[in-house]
């Protein structure tokens, strides 16, 4: 393990396996964009509706056009946000980021890390490559850390199929 992972210290660190399949999703991120997009679209429904008709008909179809593009496109960027996540199953572990999945073997995971600063964790694979897993969200905290230690101690004995 890296020394500027947060691999804790002390007996109190080692986290417990936890039982499988286990899923880690972002909590602030998930309410955050929920929050967002809920408050968008219901300020701009508010505000569409007080308008008088005089000024909702000068509106063209293009400019309709546009704020619904921009509504579905801010809507389909949160939902990316919020469907982030990491599963721990018997077979491997699931890493989903946005709209783009891995499936990856225990085999292929080496460490689980996440430094201080980092954005989310960080998977050290086999091959020397690295993979984000924004399922675990630094900004969580002490939860974010918690899931990285579980993570870290399913990586160290990983499940048997």
């Amino acid at each position: 393990m890296p020394a500027d992972s947060d691999a804790g210290s002390g007996p109190a660190a080692a986290a417990p396996r936890p039982a499988l399949p286990r899923t880690w999703r972002p909590f602030g991120v998930r309410a955050m964009g929920i929050v967002l997009v809920i408050s968008l679209y219901g300020l701009c429904g508010f505000s569409w509706f007080a308008f008088d008709d005089e000024t909702r008909a000068k509106f063209t179809g293009f400019e309709k056009g546009t704020l619904i593009f921009f509504g579905v496109l801010i809507l389909v960027l949160v939902h990316a946000l919020i469907r982030s996540r990491v599963e721990a199953r018997p077979e491997g572990l699931v890493v989903v980021n946005g709209y783009r999945r891995r499936d990856l073997a225990w085999e292929q995971v080496l460490a689980v890390r996440l430094p201080p600063g980092a954005p989310w964790v960080t998977l050290d694979l086999a091959d020397g490559t690295a993979v984000p897993a924004m399922g675990i969200q630094a900004s969580d905290g002490g939860r974010a850390k918690a899931a990285a230690r579980e993570l870290r101690a399913i990586v160290a004995a990983p499940p048997t199929p």
